[in-house]
C-alpha cells in the first residue's frame, strides 16, 4: 500500500494536476504525508520547466480537505522536554519553526512563479481552505451544501497557515473577522459574493474549469497582495476611521463574549490588526508568532483534546461494548409528552425513527407533537419535510399502542412511584426483553430498574433541555445493566447525532450531581449575604454560560424543592441538607418559582423587556457588611464543582476523565476554554487543587474536602489523564 497522499499527473498542456487523496482515510486532512507531498509538488512547480501551472483538487468524494490532523498535532519542535533543544534553541523558537512550516510552504506555493488554481469539489475547512486561499484562482462546485470556513477558533486554535492574512485581504477586515472569530462557514455562493472564490461550476467540471483558467492565464501567478497597487477592501491602518472602529468595536464585542478567557480570540485580533499593515512575508511570520503563543499554552491542547479528539471518539462509539451487534432503533416508545418527552420525540422523528408519544390524556400527547410542529415552522422547514417528520410521531394514551417498539424512553415526573407505574404498564405490552431507558436526572437507575423484571435491560438515558439544542446525552449504567442495553442506548444516541458519555449509577449521576454544586454554592453565597449581582457576574466571567441564580430560575425553583424532598424521603436519617436549601425553601414559600411563573431570583417583565434581579432579594437575604473579593467568589464556585467531579472519579461514577470533561462542557456549560474540569485540574496541578480545597474546607465546610484518591494522586505527582493513559497501556 502506497503512502502517497498527493498524486501528480502532468497533462499535454503542461498543467500539473495535484490530487489530494490520503490513504486509509475517509476524509483528507493535513498530516505529515500531505505536507511532504505538497512540498515536493511546490518544488516541482518551481523548478520543472515542463510544468506551466498546476491545479489542486481532491480524490475523495467526501470533500476537498477538512483541515489539519488535530489528533496528530505535535508542535514540540525537536521533541526536547527541556527549556533548550538539541540545537540550543528555546522551546518557543522551536515551536515557532514547527508552526511556521506550513505557512512558509503555502507562501512558496503562491510565489512559485506559475499559476495555480484550486478545484474544490467538496468541503474545505481550516487548513484545507488555507491551501485554497494560497492558490491564484479558486473554482468551487456550485453546491449550497458545501462548506468553506476557518473553524479553528472553536477548538482553541486559529488559522495558522495564512488564514488570518489572506481572508481579510480578499474580503476586507470587518467581514473576515466575523468568520475568523466565530468560526462561521460560508457557502460557495457566499464565498463568490465576498470575492473569496472566483468561479462556481458543476462538481464534475471544477477540474476542467480550473485547468482552462491556468492554460488561459500563464502570467497570472502573482497574488493581488503582492502587487504594488494592492489596496485592502475597506482600507486598513490605524489612521483609517473604518479600520480603527472595527477593532475598537470588535475587541469590545469579543471580550463581551469570552470575558478575556479565550487565548485564540485575542491572538486572532492581534494577528489581523498587525498583519494587515505589513507585507505578506512579514505578516505570516506575525501570524505564526501568535499561533505559537496559543499552542504553547495548555489551554489549546486541553480544548483540542476535549472538543475535538474526545468528542469524535465518543461519537464513534469509544465506550460501546465491542462484541454487541448493531442495534439501531426503529420504533421508539416515548413515555411522557412534556418538555423533555416532546423534545426527544422531535429529534428521534428527525432521525427517521417512528415515535409513539404517550401521555395521560390526548390533549397532552397532542401538545407534545405540536412542539415539533412549532419548532419546524420557526426553522422554515418545507411543508413536505415537515409532514414527513410529523408523520412519524403518533400521540396516544393507550399503552397497547406501544406494541412493536424496540426502545422505550421514560420522561415522566421525578417521582419514584409514578415512574414505577408507567414502567410496569409498559413492560406488560412490550415485554421485558425490550430495552427500557429512563430520562431521570436524579433518581438512581438501580432502584428504578426494580420495576422492570429484567434489570439488565434497564438503563439511564439522560437528556438535557432543550433537547433539540443540547448536544449531550448521559448514559447511566445501573448495577445490573447489561452490555446489550449499553450498546442499544449508544446506537440510538448515534442515530440522533448527539454526543454520549457513559457513567455509573449514583444519585444525580455525574452531570446533575456536579452541576448542582455550582447552583448550590451560588445559593449558599446568597444566603451568606453576598450581593446577587456579584455572584452572577463572577460566574459568567469565569466562563459559565449563566449565573447560578439565573440557572435556578430556568430549571424552576419548585423543581429543585421537589427533588430535595424526594431525596430527603429516600435517604431518611442519612439526608444532609445542602448549604443553599434554605434559600430555595424561602423563595418557594414566597411563590417565586422562576421563569415559569415570571418571578424567581429575577423579574421577567410581561412586556418582554430584559429580565433583572429581583430588587427585594436583599430584604429576604440581608447583605453582609463586608463583601468578598470577586476572586474569592470565583474560587468557591469553581472549586466546589472540581471537588465533586473528583469525587465522582474516585467513587467510580466516572471511569474516564474524557467522559468527565465532555459531560461538563456539553452538559452544564463548564468553562470550555479549560477543556473541562479534569483537564483544568491537571493543568492547575493536583497538589495546588488539594491545597486550595483544604483551605476552602477549613473556611466553609466539609463539602470542599478533597477525596482520599485526589490527595493520593497529588502526593504521587499524578494527573487524571496520565492515570487514564497508564490504565489503557496496562
Amino acid at each position: 500500500m502506497t503512502d502517497t497522499a498527493i498524486r501528480q499527473e502532468l497533462d499535454a498542456d503542461g498543467i500539473l494536476l495535484l490530487t489530494i487523496d490520503c490513504p486509509g482515510l475517509s476524509m483528507n486532512v493535513i498530516n505529515e504525508a500531505v505536507a511532504r507531498d505538497l512540498a515536493a509538488a511546490v518544488e516541482r512547480i518551481r523548478t520543472d520547466e515542463s510544468v506551466k501551472g498546476a491545479v489542486i483538487t481532491s480524490g475523495k468524494p467526501s470533500g476537498f480537505l477538512a483541515g489539519a490532523d488535530l489528533k496528530g498535532m505535535n508542535f514540540s519542535g525537536d521533541g526536547s522536554a527541556g527549556p533548550e533543544g538539541a540545537a540550543g534553541k528555546s522551546r518557543m523558537a522551536r515551536l515557532f519553526e514547527g508552526v511556521f512550516a506550513l505557512n512558509r510552504l503555502l507562501r512558496d506555493l503562491e510565489t512559485a512563479g506559475k499559476p495555480v488554481a484550486a478545484a474544490v469539489n467538496g468541503l474545505a475547512l481550516g487548513g484545507g481552505l488555507e491551501i485554497v486561499l494560497a492558490c491564484h484562482h479558486r473554482v468551487v462546485a456550485d453546491d449550497p451544501k458545501i462548506q468553506l470556513g476557518l473553524p479553528e477558533v472553536l477548538v482553541g486554535l486559529f488559522p495558522g497557515a495564512g488564514g488570518t492574512q489572506r481572508l481579510p485581504r480578499l474580503m476586507g477586515v470587518q467581514p473576515a473577522l466575523i468568520y475568523l472569530l466565530q468560526g462561521k462557514n460560508m457557502s460557495p455562493q457566499e464565498a463568490l459574493g465576498f470575492g473569496v472564490v472566483q468561479e462556481l461550476a458543476p462538481r464534475d467540471e471544477v477540474v476542467a474549469r480550473a485547468k482552462a483558467w491556468v492554460k488561459a492565464n500563464p502570467s497570472a501567478h502573482v497574488q493581488p497582495w503582492d502587487r504594488k497597487d494592492f489596496r485592502f477592501p475597506g482600507g486598513v491602518g490605524h489612521m483609517n476611521p473604518a479600520f480603527a472602529q472595527t477593532f475598537i468595536a470588535g475587541t469590545a464585542m469579543a471580550h463581551r463574549q469570552s470575558y478575556g478567557n479565550m487565548n485564540q480570540v485575542k491572538a486572532i485580533l492581534s494577528a489581523v490588526y498587525e498583519g494587515s499593515q505589513l507585507p505578506m512575508d512579514t505578516a505570516i511570520r506575525v501570524e505564526s508568532k501568535y499561533f505559537a503563543k496559543v499552542v504553547a499554552d495548555p489551554q489549546a491542547g486541553n480544548m483540542i483534546r476535549s472538543l475535538f479528539v474526545s468528542k469524535q471518539a465518543a461519537e464513534k462509539g469509544a465506550r460501546r461494548p465491542k462484541d454487541e451487534p448493531p442495534a439501531p432503533t426503529r420504533k421508539l416508545a416515548m413515555l411522557g409528552a412534556g418538555l423533555m418527552g416532546a423534545g426527544i420525540a422531535m429529534v428521534s422523528a428527525q432521525a427517521g425513527i417512528e415515535v409513539v408519544l404517550l401521555d395521560r390524556d390526548m390533549e397532552s400527547a397532542e401538545k407534545g407533537k405540536r412542539y415539533t410542529e412549532e419548532r419546524l415552522k420557526k426553522r422554515n422547514t418545507s411543508p413536505d419535510k415537515m409532514a414527513e417528520i410529523l408523520g412519524r410521531i403518533h400521540p396516544t394514551t393507550d399503552y397497547r399502542d406501544l406494541e412493536g417498539c424496540d426502545l422505550v424512553i421514560e420522561a415522566v415526573f421525578e417521582d419514584r412511584e409514578i415512574k414505577r407505574q408507567v414502567t410496569e404498564a409498559t413492560e406488560a405490552v412490550v415485554g421485558a426483553d425490550t430495552i427500557f431507558g429512563s430520562n431521570t436526572s436524579t433518581l438512581p437507575i438501580t432502584g428504578l430498574a426494580e420495576a422492570w423484571s429484567r434489570p439488565e435491560n434497564f438503563i439511564g438515558i439522560h437528556f438535557f433541555s432543550p433537547v433539540e439544542k443540547m448536544p449531550l446525552v448521559e448514559i447511566i449504567v445501573g448495577r445490573k445493566t447489561g452490555a446489550r442495553a449499553i450498546a442499544k442506548a449508544l446506537d440510538y444516541v448515534a442515530q440522533i447525532r448527539k454526543t454520549p458519555i457513559v457513567v455509573n449509577d449514583s444519585r444525580g449521576f455525574y452531570t446533575s450531581r456536579c452541576f448542582g454544586t455550582f447552583v448550590q454554592e451560588g445559593l449558599a453565597l446568597l444566603g451568606e449575604g453576598v450581593k446577587p449581582a456579584l455572584i452572577e457576574n463572577v460566574a459568567r466571567h469565569m466562563g459559565m454560560p449563566v449565573g447560578p441564580l439565573a440557572v435556578n430560575d430556568e430549571v424552576g425553583l419548585d423543581l429543585g424543592y421537589k427533588v430535595a424532598q424526594q431525596t430527603k424521603k429516600d435517604l431518611g436519617d442519612a439526608y444532609r441538607p445542602g448549604p443553599g436549601e434554605a434559600v430555595i425553601e424561602t423563595m418557594v414559600g414566597l411563590g417565586r418559582h422562576g421563569r415559569k411563573n415570571g418571578k424567581g431570583f429575577y423579574v421577567y417583565p410581561e412586556d418582554g423587556s430584559p429580565k433583572f434581579l429581583w430588587p427585594e432579594l436583599s430584604a429576604h437575604f440581608p447583605l453582609a457588611a463586608t463583601q468578598p473579593a470577586p476572586e474569592a467568589v470565583k474560587e468557591r464556585l469553581l472549586f466546589r464543582q472540581l471537588v465533586e467531579c473528583a469525587r465522582c472519579f474516585a467513587e467510580g461514577v466516572l471511569e474516564t476523565p474524557e467522559d468527565g470533561d465532555l459531560g461538563a462542557i456539553f452538559g452544564w456549560g463548564f468553562a470550555p476554554f479549560t477543556g473541562g474540569p479534569f483537564s483544568h485540574m491537571d493543568t492547575l496541578g493536583l497538589a495546588h487543587v488539594v491545597a486550595t480545597l483544604d483551605r476552602l474546607a477549613a473556611a466553609h465546610g466539609e463539602r470542599f474536602a478533597p477525596p482520599p484518591l485526589l490527595r493520593e494522586m497529588a502526593e504521587k505527582g499524578e494527573t487524571f489523564y496520565g492515570r487514564a493513559a497508564a490504565r489503557k497501556a496496562a
